[in-house]
């Protein structure tokens, strides 16, 4: 078997659905299988999965387990040469496995492939490719020096500023939400450290593949959605988690002398604060308008009647970039997951919003801000 997608879920039903979606119709080409582990959700998570996906393998933990455990699981029941470790937030291209599977077997002393990953508005997300967050890393990230020096070396490497957006290379550090590499070297390295419950699982794994002299990837010839806010509310728990991952990492892996354990401290209150304001965001005004793109006009009746306004019916073709304080909702019974990501990238726009109607259902689904939950609107 090619390769094992392992998705670790916690209270994300519609958005896991829709993951579960684009990944089957990836795995189509591919010897493939979904290994589905769910974290004792107290959502519908585990019922839609028997009734919608019964041929997926779920794994149902009575706990939460956290992220590295939860991983763990996932494979060690996994049968692929490769893994693909994914976020339930997230939705996949039918050519994105195609594209890094062919990309990894041409690399020597390959670690971890990343990807292009965008927010729920079409935007990057720059922590799709970062470096080792030692000390001096760290500071000037946490006091926003990398975005003033954006080209400088010195300042730069938190997020990997050395490549671009649109430039696959070597990085240091992956994130969790998308990582395939060998289960071979998951299982040599021991996979995630069970004993950092979430957070700063990703780095860590990450840095110990960097000790086995292999390199991480960064690779920008696919594009994955990452509705950023969906796998934690950004709360009082999950800022001392938060905390508590940061001082995992830098006790692991670093010596910590007294002005480091002061400046980490300071750090981390710092940039927990920020979070925090940063997880209360200004509610998003509703759209001026709404596109739906679709050949469906009982599809169209149906939103109109639920959004008491008037939508446009559209063929993607027809679509301009002009458009401006809309909606844009794309109708996956029409199109194909690699159009839809397309379309968020091509048409975004400060005041353009997407929305994604899954094949087979009676929802859209989509999110506004990369630091909010996202929205589930049932029709």
């Amino acid at each position: 078997m090619q390769l094992s997608v392992i998705i670790l879920n916690y209270n994300v039903r519609h958005f896991l659905e829709l993951c579960v979606l684009s990944v089957q119709k990836a795995l189509e080409n591919i010897e493939g299988e979904i290994i589905v582990v769910d974290n004792n959700s107290s959502d519908d998570s585990c019922a839609m999965m028997k009734q919608r996906f019964p041929k997926v393998k779920l794994i149902e933990n009575a706990a939460n387990l956290g992220f590295p455990k939860g991983n763990n699981m996932g494979v060690a029941q996994a049968k692929g040469e490769y893994i693909c470790i994914l976020n339930p937030d997230t939705v996949v291209a039918e050519d994105t496995f195609d594209k890094v599977l062919a990309f990894a077997k041409r690399q020597a002393d390959l670690g971890i492939i990343g990807c292009k990953l965008i927010d729920g508005t079409g935007n990057f997300l720059p922590e799709s490719k970062r470096g080792i967050p030692t000390p001096w890393v760290a500071f000037t990230k946490i006091f926003g020096l990398y975005k003033w020096f954006p080209k400088s070396t010195l300042f730069n490497q938190y997020y990997a500023q050395q490549l671009t957006e649109n430039e696959t290379g070597k990085v240091d550090i992956l994130v969790g939400a998308f990582m395939v590499m060998q289960r071979q070297l998951y299982n040599e390295i021991g996979g995630f450290d069970e004993n950092c419950f979430m957070y700063s699982d990703d780095i860590d794994l990450s840095y110990r593949v960097l000790q086995q002299r292999k390199f991480n990837y960064y690779f920008h010839e696919t594009t994955v959605i990452h509705y950023k806010g969906e796998s934690t509310v950004k709360d009082g728990t999950y800022m001392k988690r938060f905390q508590d991952a940061m001082n995992f990492f830098y006790k692991k892996h670093f010596k910590i002398s007294v002005f480091f354990t002061v400046f980490m401290k300071v750090g981390i209150l710092l940039f927990s604060f920020v979070k925090r304001i940063q997880g209360h965001s200004k509610p998003s005004a509703k759209p001026q308008s709404y596109i739906l793109i679709s050949e469906d006009e009982s599809l169209k009746e149906k939103l109109e009647k639920h959004l008491k306004k008037a939508i446009i019916l559209h063929d993607i073709r027809h679509l301009s970039e002009e458009n401006f304080k809309s909606e844009i909702i794309l109708d996956q019974n029409h199109l194909d997951f690699k159009t839809i990501i397309q379309a968020f990238e091509t048409y975004k726009k400060e005041n353009c919003t997407f929305k994604i109607v899954p094949k087979s259902t009676d929802f859209l689904i989509g999110s506004n801000s990369s630091l909010d939950r996202g929205e589930v609107i049932r029709f």
